[in-house]
Formats: structure tokens, C-alpha cells, sequence
């Protein structure tokens, strides 16, 4: 499978040292509404998050969220493209040169999702190659009404399927300070996305897959040439 990027997102610092992320520390980059012709396919990523797990202070955690603003009543139908790969980014370099070392391929087939990597890529830059040699988690897709799906090989765990937007924001009162008619937000305001729900990649990996230090990762959707 070779690819191209098309929708890039935010790059997050991430120490990897146990117990400097916080169970509570969650680290995001969100991006709900774009123009009209991507926002709800299944390209589009609406929120990365990367901490630590909650459960095992060795371990990361890295959520990509797509698909956003979907209403319940629609949330069954939908699902993943077999013809787009997600691709978790991963710069752990010295010099910090947000070039990939690393690379978490997620893709979909016959209800199913696989997670290559983590694996140094064959390409860097704008197109991506899928690297079908890496370690490979594979798991059913739940479904919305269903029982959560996992898998998990060496070590490395993932989840897909819909799941709530865990994103909190007001955007009425952000347009009104925009508009100049309010000074901020009000406490604790109003959840836009509130009833709304994603289609959510989750992958749980050992920080010792990652390297030492800190690391940069950012969040790509692909699509087959």
C-alpha cells in the first residue's frame, strides 16, 4: 500500500519517563470542523491524544479520532475506509527534527483493523508505504450497539470503533469572543459536541517500543494513489 498525506494534525511533545505524564495529563490536538468536503469522511481526524495509561505507568496511550459530529441515529452506518491508512508519527531524534523515526500504520479490511509498527518507514515526508514485515495487532471493529472489540500482539494493544467525542468545547461563546462580545469563556460553558460521536483508533504500547527522552508524534490520514 503506498499513500499519500492528507490531513495533518498538531505535533505533541510526550516525555517518556514513567510517572511524568500524569494519569490525568492528557496532551491533544482537535480539529472538528473543516471545509465541507472532508469534515465527517474518513480521512478526516477530529482529535489526537497521547498519555500515559492509566493502568500501567510503563505504558503509552495514542488516540486518533476521525469522522467527526456524528449523531447517533447515524452512527451505526458508518465505518472505516479500507482505502485510507492512519499513521501515528513518531520523532524521537535528539535534535528534534519532526521527521518520522517511527511510524504506527493503522488500516482497515473486511471489519477488521491492523496496527503495523511501531517501525521505522520505508518513506518519509508527504507519501507513506505501508511496512507489511512490522508486528502487526489486529482486532475486529466494534460495532455501536456491540461489546467492545480488543487486540493486542507484543505488547502493543489497539481498540476501533465509535465511540462519544471526548472533546469538550463551547463554540458559541468562543464565536462571541471572537465577535467581541464576551472576555472569555464561562465556567464550565457549554459542550458543543456534547451527544455527538467519533470513529476512534485507540493504541496502547510500552514506552520502551519508543525510545527514551522526549518524543514529538502528530496524527496523518492517507489515502490510497
Amino acid at each position: 500500500m503506498k499513500t499519500k498525506k492528507i490531513n495533518v494534525r498538531r505535533s505533541l511533545a510526550v516525555l517518556l519517563v514513567a510517572g511524568v505524564i500524569s494519569s490525568a495529563t492528557y496532551l491533544i490536538a482537535a480539529d472538528h470542523i473543516d471545509a465541507p468536503a472532508v469534515t465527517g469522511k474518513a480521512s478526516d481526524i477530529t482529535d489526537f491524544y497521547a498519555f500515559e495509561s492509566p493502568s500501567n505507568s510503563s505504558n503509552l496511550v495514542f488516540v486518533v479520532n476521525t469522522q467527526g459530529l456524528l449523531a447517533p441515529t447515524a452512527t451505526a452506518a458508518k465505518s472505516f475506509d479500507s482505502d485510507v491508512m492512519l499513521e501515528v508519527n513518531i520523532d524521537n531524534s535528539s535534535t528534534k527534527d519532526n521527521q518520522e523515526d517511527l511510524v504506527l500504520q493503522v488500516t482497515f479490511e473486511d471489519g477488521k483493523v491492523q496496527v503495523y509498527g511501531p517501525v521505522a518507514p520505508i518513506q518519509k515526508g508527504l507519501n507513506s508505504t505501508l511496512v507489511a514485515t512490522a508486528n502487526k495487532a489486529e482486532a475486529t471493529v466494534s460495532t455501536y450497539a456491540g461489546s467492545p472489540m480488543t487486540g493486542e500482539a507484543n505488547g502493543v494493544k489497539i481498540f476501533a470503533g465509535p465511540r462519544d467525542d471526548p472533546f469538550f468545547f463551547d463554540l458559541d461563546q468562543y464565536k462571541k469572543v471572537i465577535a467581541g462580545t464576551a472576555t472569555g469563556f464561562s465556567n464550565p460553558g457549554t459542550d458543543t459536541f456534547a451527544g455527538t460521536n467519533v470513529m476512534a483508533v485507540v493504541i496502547e504500547l510500552p514506552k520502551s517500543l519508543l525510545g527514551t527522552g522526549t518524543v514529538n508524534a502528530w496524527a496523518t490520514s492517507n489515502r490510497k494513489n
